[in-house]
């Protein structure tokens, strides 16, 4: 059960990622960023909640991002300049401006950056999860769980009953093709399949930490429902009928939403600032 008090943590995390993504949109309009990035607005509530969920085990999982990292790296306490500094291409970004957008890193916070080729982030997670027998999180899109090798690292995990939480963020889109058209089955299902924990739910924050319970117990895969609000890669919208999770709970939380909403924005907007006026 969610108290009030994480709830309010996850929404101010996700506030964070929401507001870095807004401003990052701009910059990627302005040309300040000028390679592929892939925003994660949308999908914060994701990271947010399995991070305050990991925080109540006090545990320093390994943690295995896909492309679409920020709000992941943010949620687990990443270094904000660290990030902006890698979108602008600077050696002194969490990868050393060299990963970009689609390879954030954090050694710090125990994050290895994606490698750039679909899903490989699975085997290698499982194989540094196998080796350490530490607590690991790897996030997968829906379109890179279908990778054969992301199939075959669910058995191995499995067989081996590896500490080991699988995350798959399922915005239902392979860069513009839905799920229907790729494949007629769900991830939850081909976890069960290799006796794995397996469930298909939406990125609500109350119904993601209900499986707090089983973390890193035995492995488990969580499909996790949600909708990226902007393109695959860069500054374009993909619908404007797209439901925003985030908004949603900004209106519940009220003038305290409104609050965090506007004091993360100003925050990050002047970080933003002091970083672009080194270029």
């Amino acid at each position: 059960m969610i108290t009030q008090k994480v709830f309010l943590q996850i929404f101010k995390k996700a506030s964070l990622c929401r507001n870095f993504e807004k401003i990052a949109f701009e910059q990627i309009q302005k040309k300040n960023i000028k390679f592929p990035t892939y925003l994660s607005a949308g999908q914060e509530f994701i990271s947010a909640t399995v991070s305050e969920m990991v925080k109540t085990l006090k545990i320093k999982p390994l943690i295995f991002g896909q492309h679409r990292a920020h709000s992941t790296y943010l949620s687990f306490g990443g270094n904000i300049n660290k990030l902006i500094d890698e979108l602008l291409g600077k050696k002194t970004g969490c990868a050393y401006g060299m990963g970009g957008s689609a390879s954030i890193h954090g050694k710090e916070i125990n994050m290895y950056g994606h490698d750039g080729h679909m899903g490989t982030q699975g085997p290698i997670g499982v194989g540094a999860c196998f080796v350490s027998r530490h607590p690991t999180i790897v996030f997968l899109g829906d379109a890179s769980a279908e990778e054969d090798y992301v199939l075959g690292a669910l058995g191995w995990a499995s067989t081996k009953k590896l500490p080991i939480l699988f995350v798959v963020e399922d915005n239902n889109l392979s860069i513009l093709t839905e799920k229907k058209v790729r494949r007629n089955w769900e991830m939850d299902a081909v976890a069960k399949s290799f006796n794995m924990l397996g469930y298909n739910i939406p990125d609500d924050p109350k119904v993601i930490y209900k499986y707090k319970k089983n973390l890193f117990k035995k492995p488990m895969l969580l499909n996790i429902r949600t909708n990226r609000l902007f393109w695959h890669a860069g500054a374009g919208q993909d619908s404007d009928k797209t439901f925003d999770r985030y908004k949603s709970l900004l209106k519940k939380f009220g003038e305290e939403g409104k609050k965090i909403d506007k004091y993360y924005f100003n925050k990050l907007n002047g970080l933003w600032k002091k970083r672009l006026e080194k270029q």
